[in-house]
């Protein structure tokens, strides 16, 4: 598939086969790839509630294998043909139960990928344990990778940490199974597919390791989550997937979802992206003069600028990171929020206003 034939699957289900239809595209054309996988349940006979009534579980034909190996090798060949075509830095999600993901890490670590983390989804509202007989299964497994060692993955660190509440996000993370509306029905009301993933995941996926405008592969779409959820955060999506009534729902859904017109809503700040401005720059630039005093919050703290962009404290002399952290008793501190200067009505402003002064006035940014 060209680079013009692989534009023209931007956006849309390809109803087929992942392992086919993957082959086909265009190698290194990817930015990340999340996939569900038939997770081989092996659930056997019918699991009931104690009065009785069947519980929902995963009976259909694409979660039954004939054995162990078989489902490994189905495994290495749909993620053989998902290396292909993920940039070489791009990562990949798998998401798996107790049933399969230990097996699905070994077969990415023996195809070369490069395993970041692993993400338990502590599920708040997890189905029982009818029979009494094992812990109530309340989490699933994702693994995250990078191509090979040295990639150079996306990772939205400061947007993790903004919608944590300004707290750095952790590998577990506690969100609700799809329920209510969001659940999709088939035509006599029951649900279209048996384990739709809730949007609130893929958001926090999608959100943490990719940026508008990428392009993300679901090789077992289902009733589109990732693509719903790639449109309305500005990003691309190509699904595949062989069921033609998953196909239609998926279809419906994705239809439904308004795009956000305004991209600056889309926006997201990082700091590592954003120009380095060296303190030295703010005391050339006539910001702060030798002789000017820096504070900490509290003013419990102070230290000197001195003409080469150092500081001098009582005890300590350096840069604004290294003072900072000596007062701190720390290893290590940011000293562009740790300090502070007085202004014309001996108010404390963060020298880091000064340094966002300065990105604007050199980078426009």
């Amino acid at each position: 598939m060209s680079s013009k034939q692989q534009k023209t699957i931007l956006n849309t289900i390809i109803n087929d086969d992942c392992i086919k239809a993957m082959n086909k595209m265009e190698p290194n054309s990817v930015d990340l790839i999340f996939a569900d996988p038939p997770y081989n349940l092996q659930l056997g006979d019918a699991l009931t509630r104690p009065d009785n009534t069947n519980v929902s579980g995963v009976y259909e034909e694409w979660d039954s294998f004939e054995s162990l190996a078989a489902y490994d090798a189905y495994t290495r060949e749909w993620m053989t043909a998902a290396r292909r075509v993920l940039k070489e830095d791009g990562a990949i999600w798998v998401i798996g139960s107790y049933h399969n993901i230990f097996r699905v890490g070994y077969i990415l670590q023996d195809l070369g990928f490069w395993i970041l983390n692993d993400i338990i989804w502590n599920k708040t509202n997890p189905m029982p344990n009818f029979k009494g007989t094992r812990f109530t299964n309340a989490h699933e497994t994702l693994i995250w990778a990078s191509k090979n060692p040295n990639s150079k993955y996306t990772f939205n660190y400061e947007a993790m940490k903004a919608l944590n509440e300004d707290t750095q996000m952790r590998s577990d993370w506690q969100i609700p199974l799809c329920t209510g509306k969001e659940r999709l029905k088939d035509g006599e009301g029951n649900k279209l597919h048996p384990t739709q993933k809730p949007e609130a995941l893929l958001y926090r996926v999608i959100m943490s390791s990719t940026n508008v405008g990428d392009v993300i592969l679901d090789p077992f779409f289902g009733t589109g989550t990732t693509g719903a959820v790639a449109k309305k955060l500005g990003r691309n999506f190509i699904g595949i997937e062989r069921d033609i009534n998953y196909v239609k729902g998926a279809q419906a859904r994705i239809d439904a979802v308004e795009k956000v017109e305004n991209a600056l809503c889309l926006e997201m700040v990082s700091k590592k992206r954003q120009p380095r401005i060296p303190f030295g720059s703010v005391v050339e630039r006539g910001l702060l003069t030798p002789g000017d005093v820096l504070y900490d919050a509290g003013r419990k703290h102070c230290a000197v600028v001195r003409s080469d962009g150092t500081l001098k404290s009582e005890n300590m002399e350096g840069s604004i990171h290294q003072v900072g952290a000596a007062a701190q008793n720390l290893s290590a501190c940011n000293g562009w929020v740790y300090w502070y200067f007085e202004n014309a009505n001996k108010e404390l402003v963060s020298i880091d206003e000064l340094r966002a002064q300065l990105r604007e006035e050199i980078y426009g940014a």
